[in-house]
């Protein structure tokens, strides 16, 4: 599962993070985030702050973007709350992460719901292109997590990959998945069922038919 752990904090880490700032764009979203919340409340903000530090990151490094700890000390301090306070939040969440990434996170469902259909085929899949937890491919594509439920049960399996959801995969369909991601291209992202919209029932309906048209009262037939 989900490691919760930071990246070293070596001279290498503070000599390219050290004098990270926001810039522009990043600085305008943080400051209308911090002012919806009553003065002496900026913590509240610490969320959304980290956020938008993490995506800048990743556009800088060409990844998902994660949050090393110079950048989160910034994020403290522009917050003037004390280090430790924005450290748990980074640490709790696992939307933030912790340690460098790739271009590509890919992270399956392995709860039981996806596993009873097939989630374990997805995880192979991942792993014949080298992917692994804790490790960004030799490429710089990948990383890897397996994670617990993200409430795609009716559409299982999925994964989400970045801030997209791929469902009712399949190994062949998560493969080509996968491929356009390497070229750069952007897959149907949802369910990957052919015909199939959302988590409606696959095939056809089987129950509640009068509703499609109008609203339907089943009491007097129950």
């Amino acid at each position: 599962m989900a490691a919760r752990k930071i990246a070293p904090d070596t001279p290498e880490l503070r000599a390219q993070w050290g004098s990270w700032t926001f810039n522009e764009e990043t600085k305008a979203k943080a400051d209308k985030a911090i002012a919806r919340y009553p003065e002496g409340r900026q913590r509240s903000a610490t969320m959304p702050l980290l956020d938008y530090a993490q995506r800048q990151v990743g556009a800088e490094t060409d990844t998902q973007g994660w949050l090393p700890l110079p950048v989160i000390e910034y994020v403290a301090a522009y917050l003037d709350q004390p280090v430790i306070r924005v450290l748990e939040v980074a640490t709790f969440y696992t939307m933030y992460n912790l340690e460098p990434v790739g271009k590509y996170h890919v992270q399956v469902c392995g709860t039981t719901p996806c596993m009873l259909r097939g989630s374990d085929e997805i995880i192979a899949t991942c792993k014949k292109r080298g992917m692994k937890a804790g490790h960004v491919s030799d490429d710089g594509l990948w990383s890897f997590t397996e994670v617990e439920c993200m409430g795609n049960c009716a559409t299982a399996p999925m994964v989400q990959i970045n801030d997209d959801n791929y469902e009712d995969l399949t190994a062949e369909r998560m493969d080509a998945v996968l491929d356009a991601l390497a070229k750069g291209e952007s897959p149907k992202t949802g369910t990957q069922e052919p015909g199939r919209h959302t988590s409606e029932p696959a095939g056809a309906l089987s129950s509640l038919k009068e509703m499609v048209e109008e609203n339907h009262d089943y009491r007097g037939e129950w």
